[in-house]
């Protein structure tokens, strides 16, 4: 490692402050590819990013957190959480200024640093330069099909902030350092932030437990037989008793949101409904035939084979947080990122287990002195510019994000507002949120995809209905609708083609548009 030194000594130290590290590269790269390539569209494939913005700009208008529905016909006036009203916020009053672009750039923007921050992790823990790269590419690759502008994308960068203040002060309580401890005592503030901006809050309990329960290990096995014995044990025991306070600081933290307590019981029972995890499409586990999910696969056998020879190495509180990753990533495809991104920081030192020499060796050790970042800054502030100017420079559009017309019933809520047709309007819970944004509030929907609010009663009729299944008509029935907005492909889009109740006013190759029949 000693030429790795002379090598990074050697380069003037202006070149270190102009000159981008590694991370600096993949962040540049992953933003500027998410917001002025076709990826910025994509960002925008979850129509449930129109129901979080004009949340944000309900809160703008009311100052004040909304606590019944106002966005549907079938549930207005009854008690919803808008869990995630900061979040909500943000991308409200960035739609509010510049429009989806903004909304877009947020997003891009907490993704690209989420991805740059495991690497530079990985590379201060002495990751090899070549190691790191190609690990944090595989979990972009795996975690791709979930690059959307969603709230759950704050929650990956929580996590890996989380983990990795947990992970150094563990390390350096049982390394005879306590420099980083007090870092313990920012997560209580940051649950603040993150319990109003995404529901993933609870991972940062899960990580609390699995690091106190680290420490009780360490502090179980440790013998008293010399006096370095006797100080590991103290030190395993004083952790413990502070990690537990840091959770009982942050428990009380997660109790400053507008619903208090109330929230974590929703969030519990949410998760715990059996029917909704089913068959909430996001919930359910990973489909290995498509190639994000192969490559999750990938880091999955990587994880094995690094753990096969160097099992030994891992902390019980590492080992763990393995264990919670690769079951999260399993469980549910939504998982997959964080599972991702927990899999390469822990696996990434374990397959460096040696100092790297030779040609890595120099590169790893000049990558550890580029400290600047300044090319991030430089990178944010000019997509920012660009952002804020419609997307262009010049008379040049770098930027157009736009819902997809070939994913989205855009050309058919063209033809509704034309015709000035009045809802409620029933659609598919997946367009639920496009048409809040493009209706509201002159018109309502009978359902979107905020699935804890309406609740398994309701979205069985739902499913009946949308499948064509028997009963159909019950929904219909129960909750009228003055227009429908199904996809072409709908088996009950089928079904009504065929009945006399409804009339086809609308066809294209993504929705059909039926309005009572006058007959």
């Amino acid at each position: 490692m000693a030429n790795g030194s002379r090598t990074s000594q050697a380069i003037p130290s202006w070149l270190r402050v102009a000159m981008p590290s590694v991370a600096d590269a993949i962040f540049l790269a992953l933003l500027c590819t998410l917001v002025f390539t076709s990826l910025s569209v994509r960002l925008l494939g979850d129509a449930g990013i129109g129901w979080h913005i004009r949340t944000g700009q309900l809160i703008l208008t009311t100052d004040r957190v909304p606590r019944v529905d106002p966005f549907s016909s079938t549930m207005a006036g009854k008690p919803w959480f808008a869990w995630e009203w900061l979040y909500d916020l943000i991308v409200g009053k960035l739609d509010s200024s510049l429009g989806l672009n903004g909304v877009v750039w947020f997003n891009a923007l907490v993704i690209a640093l989420a991805f740059a921050c495991a690497l530079q992790w990985m590379m201060r823990r002495g990751v090899n330069a070549l190691v790191g790269v190609v690990l944090v590419l595989l979990a972009i690759s795996a975690s791709m099909v979930h690059f959307l502008a969603r709230p759950h994308v704050v929650s990956w960068l929580f996590a890996l902030t989380w983990f990795g203040i947990l992970d150094a002060s563990e390390r350096d309580c049982f390394g005879g350092r306590s420099g980083r401890n007090r870092w313990l005592w920012l997560l209580p503030l940051l649950m603040v932030v993150w319990v109003n901006l995404h529901g993933g809050f609870v991972i940062g309990f899960v990580f609390l437990g699995i690091f106190w329960l680290s420490a009780c290990w360490t502090w179980w096995r440790a013998k008293e037989g010399t006096i370095e014995e006797a100080f590991a044990k103290l030190a395993a025991g004083k952790r413990a008793w502070e990690v537990l306070w840091v959770g009982v600081a942050c428990a009380a933290a997660s109790l400053i949101n507008p619903y208090g307590w109330n929230l974590h019981g929703h969030v519990i029972a949410y998760l715990s409904n059996r029917f909704l995890m089913n068959h909430i499409q996001e919930f359910q586990s990973p489909d290995f035939h498509a190639w994000p999910q192969r490559l999750f696969l990938v880091l999955l056998l990587i994880t094995v084979v690094a753990l096969a020879v160097r099992a030994r190495r891992l902390r019980m509180s590492e080992l763990l947080v393995v264990l919670f990753s690769v079951y999260g990533g399993l469980y549910a495809a939504r998982n997959i990122p964080i599972s991702s991104l927990l899999l390469v920081m822990i696996v990434g030192p374990l397959l460096c287990s040696e100092p790297s020499v030779g040609f890595f060796g120099r590169i790893t050790a000049l990558q550890s002195s580029l400290h600047s970042h300044i090319w991030p800054l430089i990178a944010i502030v000019f997509t920012f510019a660009v952002t804020a100017n419609a997307g262009r420079i010049g008379s040049a559009k770098l930027m157009d994000a736009h819902f997809d017309p070939k994913r989205m019933p855009v050309a058919a809520v063209d033809y509704l507002e034309l015709h000035n047709l009045h809802g409620p309007v029933l659609d598919p819970d997946f367009w639920g949120g496009y048409l809040i944004y493009r209706l509201y509030p002159r018109e309502q929907v009978v359902v979107d995809d905020r699935h804890d609010m309406y609740g398994e009663a309701f979205l069985k009729s739902y499913l009946k209905m949308i499948r064509g299944e028997s009963g159909w008509q019950e929904l219909l029935n129960e909750h009228k609708a003055g227009c429908l907005l199904l996809p072409r492909d709908a088996a009950i889009t089928n079904i009504l083609l065929e009945s006399p109740s409804w009339k086809s006013v609308y066809e294209d190759d993504v929705a059909v548009m039926f309005v009572p029949s006058l007959h």
